[in-house]
């Protein structure tokens, strides 16, 4: 099950992305455990990075990993100012960017990493990927 909470935000998420959030898992040749996706602002994301990670600067996601086995479970926080300020500022549209983010917890869930260049570049063509599937 995927479920969309709200830290103090009046804004809501599509109900169409739990959808496509699935298709995605199970094109993964994963099984759908419990997904809470949680959104927020800079400064609650901030202070979960600093509380667990240790990292002090700002973030639009991060993602608890949950997983056993083929069963994809996480909690997945997204500062939604964040990904607005970023689609602004690599002139892209807000939602498109929302769309990456969330296929982007997704795709963490499923084993993808981006620590290295190579590792970056597979998790952008997976995002891509999926940016596309959810089109058609």
């Amino acid at each position: 099950m995927i479920q969309f909470f709200y830290e103090n935000l009046p804004e809501s998420v599509s109900a169409d992305y739990k959808k496509w959030l699935e298709d995605i898992i199970l094109s993964e040749e994963k099984k759908l455990g419990e997904i809470n996706y949680i959104f927020c602002d800079d400064e609650y994301l901030l202070k979960i990075n600093q509380d667990y990670l240790q990292h002090d600067y700002y973030t639009d996601i991060i993602t608890f990993d949950y997983v056993k086995g083929k069963t994809i479970s996480g909690e997945i926080f997204v500062s939604l100012q964040r990904i607005s300020d970023n689609a602004s500022t690599l002139s892209k549209n807000y939602e498109e960017e929302l769309r990456r983010v969330l296929a982007h917890g997704i795709l963490h869930l499923s084993g993808y990493k981006d620590k290295s260049e190579e590792e970056e570049k597979e998790m952008r063509r997976k995002e891509d990927f999926y940016l596309d599937q959810f089109d058609n």
